[in-house]
């Protein structure tokens, strides 16, 4: 039950980053402080509902459920600790959602602190976030999805590519998506001032 949970919180997520991107867009437009004001809220819950929808995908690589199509094809029980997490992005569909979590991240992040910010900027700023967001959401819920199961459930995963069992393969895509996604910050930045 808790994959499907983790399944909704992103869809959830799809309605808040649609409801994101067009209001405070609509309300810098209008100079209406109200719909500009649903950015920096709309923003951290995005970031919490993708944060618990990839949890719940990060605990099913952990405790092994091999219903989950995604944790089958990429999981072991006997794999080690580090690699079952590194199961949860060592795949298309799992390499998207962190994807997806790293860009809610900075979108909360420009949320949080971009007090400084001109309201009417910050509003475009974050709908422009939310564009790319919708974007992805859409392409993993409707192309990708790693909360697809599989009935009956195997007794035993596939295991992870021994390519990828590797620590320095673990964390290096975590800490390139932190610099790929980092510029869509500054991609938002440049439309933003473009409206």
């Amino acid at each position: 039950m808790i994959i499907e949970i983790g399944h909704y919180a992103l869809v959830l997520a799809l309605a808040t980053a649609i409801v994101l991107s067009l209001v405070p867009a609509i309300g810098a437009r209008r100079g209406d402080v109200a719909m500009m004001d649903v950015a920096p809220l709309g923003s951290v819950l995005l970031f919490a509902l993708v944060a618990f929808s990839f949890g719940v995908l990060t605990y099913a690589h952990v405790v092994s459920d091999f219903s989950v199509k995604n944790v089958w094809e990429n999981s072991h029980s006997l794999v080690p600790l580090i690699y079952k997490y590194s199961g949860v992005w060592g795949n298309h569909e799992g390499s998207m959602m962190l994807w997806l979590l790293i860009l809610s991240l900075f979108s909360a992040l420009v949320a949080l602190f971009g007090r400084n910010l001109p309201d009417t900027l910050k509003a475009n700023v974050l709908s422009v976030q939310a564009w790319i967001s919708v974007a992805f959401i859409l392409f993993i819920l409707l192309t990708s999805n790693p909360f697809l199961r599989l009935d009956p459930a195997p007794a035993e995963g596939r295991d992870l590519n021994p390519v990828l069992q590797d620590v320095g393969l673990a964390i290096h895509p975590p800490l390139l998506y932190l610099g790929y996604v980092g510029f869509s910050v500054c991609f938002s930045f440049a439309v933003a001032a473009l409206l």
